[in-house]
């Protein structure tokens, strides 16, 4: 009996490395009529392993990863990796001349980060069930109950049973996640990683390494938890790669969405200072990721950072974002399309069928994409919590992480737990269940308290 590991078979890596060449420039025609003359597979469309395993591609597969690594792209000059030559390239003001004192508007700021809290989790929650489906399979589950445009959360009852067997739910999340069946929080990647990072700062502060990141996940992430690039990262550390070897190392995940979702505690906890937010989210997303990668991680750090002050809107807090990003990158004009496409645009799907045919070419959890639809959600949205999270989950792509950043920002803009409607929060339960030790079954309460105390330490 084969055992399977999802996203780390070399045979299945080289597809989406060649994907990876593809997207950034370099130059793979010699490498790609190697690999698919010995009988080489492309990548698995939505799963993280082929249906058939190939050992017998294996040693060919190492080989050809790391020579696609090692070949040259054109964009590395718009698109670097190190943080000097980022804040070289990105737009963004100079940082403040002292971190902003919470003050007496503290209290306020705890209110904040409890409705963020609460706003990843249902975001989240409420894209669980349709992550991986294609839009259409999503847009048609939806009106079959009469829940579109979306607005609340997705349920089997009513949906016709043949649309079922043709657009099954997402199988891991099905049996928690649809309106009939949510008690509490369930576990997900997606808070999984504000737990860890709200960890890292109670244990190493806010100047931690990078090799703390990695310290931290070794003793406390179990490996089964982690998927693309950190799974790779994580298998990294234990071959002896040090970091930031870890992110490039036959990693072709390296600009999806990881490094992203697990930006939100250093936004958090950096209210009204985006450039050091982004800076902290820098120094997590670089164990795992590169370039666009890294941005996406930046980009929504910094965004948090000034929706987290109280005094900016959804489209100050974007603009912010943006400003940390270099301007030439693949990401930050994702962002401005996903922007300007809002603006221009009253009807939601049509913005959307405008990035799915811009940006379709992408792998459904690349950044690139899905930092396109989390801005055009956002702005949408106008700061308004359900139309916010409504609409990043209805357009596709990674549609749980994507929910629950827009819940994320979204929360800190409404500002306060009872601003965010009954029907999001009641079903959460102020319970949230996780592997990550010592938080299975915690509040969102008591996590806006641990991680008002981080930011507000000096």
């Amino acid at each position: 009996m084969n055992l399977r590991v999802t996203w780390v078979q070399p045979e299945d890596l080289v597809g989406h490395e060649l994907r990876q060449a593809a997207e950034d420039g370099r130059d793979a025609r010699a490498l790609a009529s190697r690999w698919y003359g010995a009988g080489g597979p492309t990548a698995p469309a939505t799963a993280g392993a082929s249906d058939r395993p190939r050992p017998d591609l294996r040693p060919l597969a190492e080989e050809l990863l790391d020579a696609l690594a090692a070949l040259p792209s054109p964009l590395s000059g718009d698109e670097p990796t190190s943080l000097p030559e980022i804040r070289a390239a990105a737009p963004h003001p100079p940082p403040p001349a002292r971190r902003p004192s919470p003050g007496p508007g503290s209290g306020a700021l705890l209110d904040r980060l409890h409705a963020a809290w609460l706003g990843r989790a249902a975001g989240c929650l409420l894209g669980k069930p349709v992550e991986k489906l294609p839009l259409t399979a999503i847009r048609a589950l939806a009106r079959a109950t009469g829940n579109w445009p979306l607005s609340t959360w997705f349920t089997a009852r009513g949906v016709p049973p043949e649309l079922l067997a043709a657009h099954p739910w997402n199988r891991r999340s099905a049996a928690t996640s649809l309106a009939e069946n949510i008690d509490g929080m369930p576990e997900d990647d997606d808070l999984n990683y504000p737990l860890l990072n709200l960890l890292l700062l109670q244990r190493y502060g806010r100047g931690f390494t990078t090799a703390d990141v990695a310290r931290l996940w070794l003793d406390e992430l179990p490996a089964g938890r982690t998927f693309t690039a950190e799974r790779l990262a994580y298998r990294n550390l234990l071959d002896g790669v040090e970091p930031p070897l870890t992110a490039v190392r036959r990693n072709p995940f390296r600009e999806w969405i990881g490094a992203q979702i697990r930006a939100d505690v250093h936004g958090w906890t950096h209210p009204g200072d985006p450039v050091a937010a982004a800076a902290q989210a820098y120094r997590d997303a670089a164990l795992t990721h590169t370039a666009n990668g890294v941005y996406g991680a930046m980009f929504v750090a910094a965004t948090l950072a000034t929706a987290a002050t109280g005094t900016a809107d959804v489209h100050r807090s974007l603009a912010a974002g943006l400003a940390v990003v270099p301007p030439r990158s693949r990401l930050a004009g994702a962002v401005r399309l996903g922007v300007a496409s809002a603006r221009e645009e009253r009807d939601f799907d049509t913005v959307v069928d405008r990035l799915h045919t811009e940006l379709g070419g992408y792998h459904w959890v690349h950044a690139v994409p899905n930092a396109a639809l989390l801005a055009a959600a956002l702005t949408h949205g106008d700061g308004d919590f359900s139309r916010s999270v409504c609409a990043a989950v209805s357009g596709g792509w990674d549609t749980d992480s994507n929910g629950a950043t827009a819940g994320s920002v979204a929360g800190l803009l409404a500002g306060h737990p009872d601003r965010l409607p009954e029907r999001w929060t009641a079903p959460l339960k102020n319970r949230l269940a996780t592997s990550v030790p010592s938080f299975d079954g915690i509040g969102f309460d008591t996590l806006a308290e641990l991680t008002h105390l981080e930011a507000v330490r000096p």
